[in-house]
């Protein structure tokens, strides 16, 4: 049976109309254009209280914790779009992060983000595009033991990047971002 990889491709972002929802999508279609299989995932429907060692004490992992976390570990790729706040990532991503990164019970360490496999880019009405939040994500990243691709992609000026179908106006970008999706998806296929 042919190996099938399979990716998780989600936004540090739940703003309704994001770019970098819009971003990770073109990510998504490049893997899928190659055999990946992808799950979107959008944020906004995973919704977490911030993570707070004293409530994971009293509760345990929050149910949408263990979902997202769940999905991590179901998956060997992700694409992440990282919409740049305050010259880093966003307070919902590294919310996120640190979620999925918290020990359970008969789990080796990390087991949501250990060999995994990761492209990064960004989108933001800036004129670096989000640069300087994925110089923050990777060094995240790197740290729990994802492979992260060399290749990332930030668009500038996102406000006026996007036709209304949610493509990118760029042609050349628009094949950068399809080429991350693409890459995660044949690093998979070659490991596996």
């Amino acid at each position: 049976m042919a190996y099938t990889p399979k990716i998780l491709a989600f936004a540090g972002s739940t703003r309704t109309d994001s770019y970098n929802k819009k971003l990770v999508k073109i990510a998504a279609d490049g893997a899928m254009a190659v055999g990946a299989e992808v799950t979107y995932l959008d944020l906004r429907d995973l919704p977490l209280p911030l993570f707070d060692e004293d409530l994971e004490a009293q509760e345990g992992l929050p149910a949408n914790a263990r979902t997202f976390k769940d999905l991590m570990i179901s998956h060997q790729g992700l694409l992440i779009a990282s919409p740049e706040y305050n010259s880093s990532l966003t307070g919902v991503l590294k919310n996120a992060i640190d979620w999925a990164s918290r020990p359970s019970p008969n789990e080796p360490p990390l087991a949501a983000f250990v060999d995994k496999v990761a492209a990064i880019m960004s989108a933001s009405p800036g004129g670096l595009g989000g640069l300087r939040g994925l110089v923050h994500l990777r060094a995240i990243l790197g740290n729990i033991k994802v492979l992260v691709l060399p290749d990332q992609v930030a668009v500038p000026k996102a406000y006026e990047a996007f036709n209304a179908d949610g493509t990118l106006k760029d042609s050349k970008q628009q094949e950068s971002i399809e080429k991350l999706g693409e890459n995660v998806a044949n690093i998979l296929l070659k490991l596996n």
